[in-house]
C-alpha cells in the first residue's frame, strides 16, 4: 500500500484530469447531441436526413479508432492543438450521438396530444419544443443522462491510449512501470471509478426524486 499513500497526488492529479476531461466532454457532447436531436424531429427532411446519418455513422465506430483518428490523423492535415483538447473533440463527437439518442427518446414520452394541442394554439416549432417537449421530456431521461454520464467517465480511460497519460488511468500505468504492483495500483484506479459511479447514481436518483415531485 506504500506505493498508494506516498502517490496519492498523483492519484488525486489524474483524478481531477479524468473529471475535467469527461464534464468537458459531456457539455459538449450534451449541446451536440441536443442539436442533433432537434434535427431528428424536425420538419426539415435534410436536417433529419443527416441527423439519422451522423448517429448511424459514428455508433458504428468504435471510440479508441475515432481517439486514434483524431490524435494522429489531424497533425496530418495541419490541425495541432493539446492532446486533452483532441480527445475532448473526439469523444464530444462520438458521445453526441448516444446523447442525441437519448434526448429523442424523452422526447417520444410526451403525448402526442399535448403537442397537438400546442399547435392547435398556434405554437412555432420552436415554441412547441422550448415550452412544452423538453422541459417533459427531460425529466423523463435523469437517470439515462446518468448512464450516459457514466459511461463517458468510464471510457475517458480510453485517452490514456492516445497519450493523455495525465488522466487516472495514464497515471496508474505508469505508477505500474515504475513499481510493478498491477493488483495495487490499478485497485486503487479502480476504487476511484466505483466512486464516482455510485456518486452519481446517486445524485440522479435524488433528482429524479426531485423533478417527480415538482410536477
Amino acid at each position: 500500500m506504500d506505493v498508494i499513500t506516498s502517490h496519492l497526488d498523483v492519484f488525486g492529479g489524474g483524478l481531477l484530469v479524468s473529471l475535467e476531461l469527461s464534464a468537458c466532454t459531456f457539455v459538449l457532447a450534451g449541446f451536440l447531441g441536443l442539436v442533433l436531436a432537434v434535427f431528428r424531429i424536425s420538419p426539415v427532411r435534410p436536417l433529419r436526413l443527416f441527423a439519422r446519418l451522423y448517429v448511424s455513422s459514428v455508433r458504428s465506430v468504435p471510440l479508441l479508432v475515432l481517439l486514434t483518428l483524431f490524435v494522429f490523423g489531424l497533425p496530418e492535415i495541419g490541425l495541432v492543438y493539446s492532446l486533452f483538447w483532441t480527445a475532448v473533440t473526439a469523444m464530444s463527437l462520438y458521445w453526441a450521438a448516444f446523447f442525441c439518442e437519448t434526448v429523442r427518446a424523452g422526447v417520444r414520452a410526451v403525448p402526442v396530444g399535448q403537442i397537438e394541442a400546442a399547435r392547435a394554439l398556434g405554437f412555432t416549432f420552436g415554441q412547441v419544443l422550448r415550452l412544452v417537449v423538453m422541459p417533459q421530456g427531460l425529466r423523463s431521461i435523469v437517470q439515462p443522462l446518468a448512464s450516459l454520464l457514466i459511461a463517458v467517465l468510464l471510457n475517458s480511460s480510453l485517452a490514456a491510449a492516445v497519450g493523455v497519460t495525465q488522466e487516472l488511468t495514464g497515471q496508474t500505468q505508469l505508477l505500474d512501470q515504475q513499481y510493478a504492483q498491477p493488483l495495487i495500483t490499478f485497485g486503487a484506479a479502480a476504487l476511484c471509478y466505483v466512486v464516482f459511479t455510485l456518486a452519481i447514481g446517486r445524485f440522479a436518483a435524488l433528482l429524479e426524486r426531485r423533478l417527480v415531485v415538482l410536477r
